[in-house]
């Protein structure tokens, strides 16, 4: 895929992808410590109700898809009413080639064929620079206070 090429091919995840997925969301600063992406990856790949999507650039020569660099992701899920997206990251060398949008339209796709109404996400706010890039792509704030606690 070129720098150009933003209508990337967006896949399920594969056992070969895991630590690229891993290492892009450490990357980009999307981890915590308290949440293991691992943990996260197996999570989302084990119902039918969440995914995760990727794509990659085009590997070394060699043709080896295991080779390829994960180079951006999403992962969707569905509550039964609401789709929501989440690890939204494009490696910090393809930002700016639209892949991020790529990768949001890719969730979206998936969270419509799965039934979802409505899709929200979640911004750290810590990571205010991030909140234009979603409000250019229509998401607005929801003026609602997420509130949680761990089991």
């Amino acid at each position: 895929m070129s720098r150009t090429d933003v209508a990337a091919q967006f896949t399920e995840i594969t056992d070969d992808d895991v630590e690229g997925v891993v290492a892009l969301w450490h990357t980009c600063g999307l981890t915590r410590p308290w949440n293991d992406p691992r943990v996260d990856v197996a999570d989302a790949r084990s119902g039918p109700t969440s995914t995760i999507l990727v794509t990659r650039d085009d590997g070394p020569a060699t043709g080896d898809r295991r080779a390829a660099r994960v180079v951006a992701s999403v992962m969707a899920g569905l509550d039964g009413h609401r789709g929501w997206l989440y690890y939204v990251a494009v490696a910090p060398d393809r930002q700016g080639d639209g892949l991020g949008r790529a990768a949001v339209a890719a969730g979206e796709d998936w969270l419509r064929a799965a039934g979802a109404r409505k899709v929200q996400l979640m911004v750290r706010g810590t990571n205010s620079a991030v909140v234009g890039f979603y409000e250019r792509l229509g998401y607005a704030d929801q003026e609602t206070t997420v509130l949680g606690r761990w089991f």
